[in-house]
């Protein structure tokens, strides 16, 4: 131990990071940035040529902080054999759900194998990765046990921080988040904790690796259950003749007791449509059945059809049918101001709005084209005729870049998922089926986004 927490404090201990999505990548620029030698491991070709080449693919991580870096104390490379060099070694590899909607621990397991491979005594093992409480012990420590003779705690060293990455927060990033920490053993975990808090601002240590995964499960829970009443409570207000909006914004005046959340086309992302999941499904190992967890799992993912319940309406009310009806789809990334589609409930409405023989294109600006089912498909390029030769516009995704007043002056009839057209003019509906209710007629508020922006987004 005592060598490798001097490389700590020295800064001379050399870090892999395997997996370069959001998170990985994130981590690495942040260790090299505190000197550290870091190797970042993909085995995505595309991705390492282009940080080779100076050039970055996550859209918080500018193509300066990578040509700052690479070549001088990072170097992104898809051979697992730097692992003999690394001191430290972090996993940030997704953890997904199969076919079966269980979660797909096969990425760690694999990781896992690689390190096995070419491990030595005097490292440090932390995964970030998403996943059931457990992991750490089952997937890491009992399988390099057994397979390396190292014992965890005395020869090798493992803990688990829950990755924080929010893709799109301007406020908040993996330097300045705090970051949470628990070790197989108290020994790991302080070195854990002195490696993190040598680039990061504040490290919060937990009593056990399990505690810290839980830690990441409840924080995407609470957000999944708060989104489901909230998209609930739209339907109902739906029924009702309510404007959701309104309530939201008034409840929002209240200064304590209240978190305001925010209904949409559905959740998205690597995060809040899963985490839950893997919670419930490990609970049943216990006995436990996460009722509240599921339903509003089922709740969130109906929410794409309900859209399409309500475009049907829309243009309905306008004398047209939905089959061969011209929409264009404003967004297709998962939430605002991100190049990320995983889990996007946008493109669940694009395909379901297919399935129902509409004629679907879509903008937007950060991704320009996607393949689904083997097809490439392309943004449009947004011209006003364009726009009115539309049926229907749809916002599924609220980018900040977008120019909403200049979708509303030309579309004939727009559909608001996002409520971004608050102050704007125009035929627009809002999700919830009432017409967008004017400003100067609503509470003047100011909602806090508590430093993860809008709730119900992500």
């Amino acid at each position: 131990m005592s060598e490798i927490l001097q490389k700590i404090r020295s800064r001379t201990a050399t870090v892999a990071v395997i997996g370069l999505g959001y998170v990985g990548l994130s981590v690495a620029v942040e260790a090299a940035r505190a000197n550290y030698r870091v190797y970042g491991i993909d085995i995505d070709e595309n991705k390492t040529e282009q940080l080779q080449r100076g050039k970055s693919y996550v859209t918080d991580i500018k193509d300066e902080d990578i040509d700052s870096l690479i070549h001088q104390r990072l170097y992104a490379v898809h051979e697992f054999s730097v692992l003999a060099e690394a001191d430290i070694i972090i996993i940030c590899l997704p953890t997904p759900l199969n076919i079966n909607k269980d979660p797909d621990v096969s990425m760690i397991r694999s990781a896992v194998d690689s390190i096995i491979r070419y491990v030595s005594r005097d490292t440090l093992i932390i995964l970030e990765s998403t996943t059931y409480p457990g992991t750490t012990e089952e997937l890491i420590k009992n399988v390099i046990e057994v397979k390396t003779q190292l014992e965890v705690g005395k020869d090798i060293f493992v803990c688990y921080s829950p990755e924080r990455v929010d893709p799109g927060n301007h406020k908040f990033n993996v330097k300045n988040t705090p970051k949470i920490l628990g070790g197989i053993t108290e020994i790991c975990a302080n070195l854990g904790i002195q490696f993190y808090r040598s680039f990061l601002e504040n490290v919060i240590p937990v009593s056990s690796t399990a505690a810290a995964e839980m830690v990441k499960l409840l924080e995407n829970t609470f957000r999944s259950v708060n989104i489901a009443l909230v998209n609930e409570l739209t339907l109902m207000c739906d029924r009702m003749g309510i404007n959701i909006w309104e309530v939201i914004d008034a409840a929002s005046t209240k200064p304590f007791g209240y978190i305001p959340f925010f209904p949409g086309p559905g959740i998205g992302g690597h995060c809040i449509p899963i985490d839950p999941t893997y919670l419930s499904w490990r609970a049943k190992k216990f006995g436990f059945y996460n009722k509240f967890i599921e339903l509003a799992s089922d709740i969130n993912s109906n929410m794409p059809r309900y859209v399409i319940s309500q475009i049907t309406d829309i243009l309905n009310d306008n004398e047209k049918p939905l089959k061969n009806s011209n929409i264009i789809c404003i967004g297709m990334a998962y939430k605002k101001d991100v190049n990320d589609m995983r889990e996007s409930p946008a493109l669940e409405v694009f395909r379901l709005l297919q399935q129902k023989g509409a004629i679907v294109t879509y903008y937007d600006p950060l991704i320009p084209w996607f393949i689904d089912n083997g097809h490439r498909i392309s943004s449009i390029e947004l011209l006003p005729d364009l726009i009115a030769s539309a049926d229907l516009v749809v916002i599924t995704t609220d980018h900040s870049t977008i120019d909403y007043q200049f979708i509303a002056e030309h579309a004939a009839l727009l559909y608001d998922t996002k409520n971004v057209t608050r102050s704007i003019k125009g035929n627009v509906v809002l999700l919830g089926g009432h017409k967008r209710f004017e400003k100067s007629s609503s509470p003047d508020v100011s909602i806090q986004d508590n430093g993860e922006g809008r709730e119900g987004i992500d």
